[in-house]
């Protein structure tokens, strides 16, 4: 008998369709209920319920009771990063399940990962905090620097003291086959992008849009040139 994680199950709950549909569905980080799920699977809501089960059981989910509804929830930031890679490689090999959709373009451009912020602009993020020096990159491990926890502190972040979450994180992003920011720092600017303004979620998705303002302001803050197609 080996001693250690055991993978095998964890990979055998996210690799069926099923499952894999509801899990990707919950990646931007909200709650939805078991015939959301359902729907989004494209299964019977008994059907659902079982395999619902079967992810919270293995923690890959938590359920939360709000008076007569269960919402069901992706676990932690780690099990949204692990989707995000799994997608990645998927791309990366090819293995598409359908041709991209309308939204495709969007969601490769700015799109929220559980709670932080992906695609183009979400790269171009993290370059500009490396480039002014306020994150360190060692190989792909990131430390905030004294000129970055400046910088949060300046930009309306309180930096968590503690905690088992990583400060700061990267996680390889699927359609630019490069790391954005995840960990507390990247959910703390993602936060912050949208209470000052500059961008908004789309509802019921994944989706951020940036202001023409909003992004000239991301622009100045962190550095990033951007292409005037990623406001709207």
């Amino acid at each position: 008998m080996r001693l250690g994680p055991d993978i095998a199950r964890v990979a055998a709950l996210m690799g069926d369709p099923a499952r894999a549909n509801m899990l990707s569905a919950l990646m931007g980080g909200q709650a939805l209920t078991a015939g959301e799920l359902a729907r989004e699977a494209g299964i019977t809501p008994q059907t659902a319920s079982a395999h619902l089960a079967r992810l919270e059981d293995g923690g890959l989910l938590i359920r939360r009771v709000q008076g007569r509804h269960n919402y069901f929830a992706l676990a932690g930031a780690d099990v949204a990063e692990t989707l995000e890679q799994l997608i990645a490689v998927a791309e990366r090999a090819g293995h598409a399940r359908a041709r991209p959709g309308p939204k495709d373009p969007a969601l490769r451009r700015a799109r929220v990962c559980y709670d932080h912020l992906a695609g183009e602009l979400g790269v171009a993020m993290l370059d500009g905090l490396v480039a002014a020096g306020r994150i360190a990159d060692a190989d792909g491990s990131l430390v905030l620097t004294g000129e970055g926890r400046a910088f949060a502190r300046e930009f309306g972040i309180a930096l968590p003291e503690g905690g088992r979450r990583p400060l700061c994180r990267a996680c390889l992003d699927w359609s630019e086959r490069r790391s954005h920011l995840a960990g507390a720092l990247g959910a703390g600017l993602m936060a912050r992008i949208q209470d000052l303004g500059w961008a908004r979620r789309e509802p019921g998705g994944r989706v951020i849009r940036f202001s023409a303002p909003g992004l000239a302001a991301f622009e100045s803050a962190f550095g990033v040139r951007a292409s005037r197609g990623w406001a709207g």
